[in-house]
């Protein structure tokens, strides 16, 4: 039976989008749909724009640490949210165009529309019905807002990025990686922030040394910090503000607030059959090749719901198309997968949790070290940097490296392809360190702190 396509492709976020051009380069007939705009939750309303801000809060970190270094600036100086959010909106809009052009200039064909399967190797969109050897699922994830009654009327992350204004007070509900990187930057652009979440630090998953950095920072920019008493109910009073119930006797008003409960894979809508069963929070099952149950369907990224991250979304794509029309291809490796948190000061983490590390058996040395950075050294600054490596204390390969602090989503990143490459402790201590930068930290630790022996069994 002869196809319109060899591929189709829902959803043009980075995953799909790379997936696309891949398996065009490899001489496929491909068509990606999309209904809303090109580019997707990273580039438009996500790792992007978060980013965007993050650095409009550290300039105001930075002002502020000027003075310490000679600079004589004026006082009043204050941000400016519409000139960010101006300049934010063109700069998506740039991307969103780059992004179009990279699949016209593949000689993938963009069809704008919401589409759904409609039978085997068919998509419908609109009016229109298309036909395709494969079918690509990469719709990505969204915002959950039923995690809480009343819950929906609250803003999420989307809305935040799209303000002309900023409140003056706003409870962020959530201990994710969203909730503390939004708390972290509104409180640095002036907004008084409580942070509400269920466990007792935030961050679950992440090691402790990095959740307690991460709630060690943020009481220092000020947020209040509510571990154990996420709301029950939200309400709304007489003037349109929100009404945060943490009991039968603990009501609390704020004006504006966020949700950032978590997110959920977009599955709804794309007409899967009654007899597919999805999985947690109605993520889209695959195996290890990203097939699905239904023949010649594939799936990746945030809609399978593994590792929620950009890069895994592309790796997974580029491989997928490999594997469908390309002469060979590389199974994407989630093993060791580097992740940061983008609050102030950030967080860089690959590799286990020590916790994990344990779980999974290993003899663990911990390294880790603390200090006050030179650049806050010199001007009196509280800011601390935190650095750990888990080295499995049997084969002295280094299993995990974890910062907080200035620059570690940079340095961490690095540190991954040593850790890919299977790096050992020993290789770590033959290096030699590149003075004065808080890198080289890592290849500094040579008495471990502790050791650690696995869980039992």
């Amino acid at each position: 039976m002869a196809h319109d396509f060899d591929l189709i492709t829902i959803g043009a976020g980075s995953g799909g989008v790379a997936a696309s051009r891949r398996a065009a380069a490899h001489g496929a007939r491909v068509a990606i749909v999309e209904g809303g705009r090109v580019g997707g939750t990273c580039v438009l309303r996500g790792c992007v724009p978060k980013k965007l801000l993050m650095y409009a809060a550290q300039f105001g970190d930075a002002l502020q640490e000027a003075r310490g270094y000679g600079w004589q600036l004026p006082d009043g100086v204050r941000f400016d949210m519409p000139t960010w959010a101006g300049a934010k909106a063109a700069e998506t809009a740039r991307l969103e165009g780059v992004y179009r052009q990279l699949l016209a200039g593949s000689g993938v064909q963009l069809i704008e529309g919401w589409a759904r399967l409609d039978g085997p190797n068919t998509v419908v969109v609109g009016e229109q019905r298309f036909t395709a050897r494969h079918i690509l699922l990469a719709t990505g994830g969204a915002p959950v807002k039923d995690s809480i009654p009343g819950i929906d009327a609250c803003a999420t992350s989307d809305d935040l990025l799209d303000l002309q204004t900023l409140p003056e007070r706003a409870a962020v509900i959530g201990g994710g990686y969203i909730a503390v990187e939004f708390a972290s930057m509104l409180a640095r652009l002036g907004v008084r922030v409580d942070l509400f979440f269920r466990d007792r630090q935030p961050l679950r998953g992440f090691d402790t040394m990095l959740r307690t950095a991460a709630a060690n920072a943020l009481q220092s920019a000020g947020v209040v910090l509510h571990p154990g008493a996420a709301p029950q109910r939200i309400g709304r009073d007489r003037d349109g503000g929100f009404l945060l119930m943490l009991g039968e006797d603990r009501l609390l008003a704020f004006p504006w607030v966020l949700n950032a409960t978590g997110r959920r894979p977009n599955s709804a809508g794309l007409g899967l059959p009654p007899s597919f069963t999805l999985g947690a929070q109605d993520a889209v099952p695959v195996d290890d090749q990203g097939d699905t149950a239904l023949p010649g369907v594939h799936a990746i990224g945030d809609l399978t719901n593994r590792k929620n991250l950009t890069p895994v979304a592309i790796a997974e794509g580029r491989a997928l198309a490999d594997r469908l029309f390309g002469p060979s291809h590389r199974p994407v490796d989630l093993s060791l997968v580097a992740s940061a948190v983008f609050m102030l000061p950030p967080l860089a983490s690959v590799g286990p949790s020590e916790g994990e590390a344990l779980a999974a058996g290993h003899r663990l040395q911990v390294f880790e070290t603390d200090f006050r950075p030179m650049k806050q050294a010199f001007i009196g600054g509280a800011e601390r940097t935190a650095m750990k490596l888990l080295v499995d204390a049997d084969s002295d390969r280094v299993l995990a490296v974890h910062m907080a602090g200035a620059d570690a989503p940079e340095i961490v990143q690095s540190l991954a392809v040593a850790l890919t490459a299977g790096a050992t402790k020993a290789h770590f201590d033959r290096t030699i360190a590149m003075h004065p930068t808080a890198a080289e930290e890592f290849v500094l630790m040579r008495t471990p702190s502790r050791t650690l022996e696995p869980a039992p069994r």
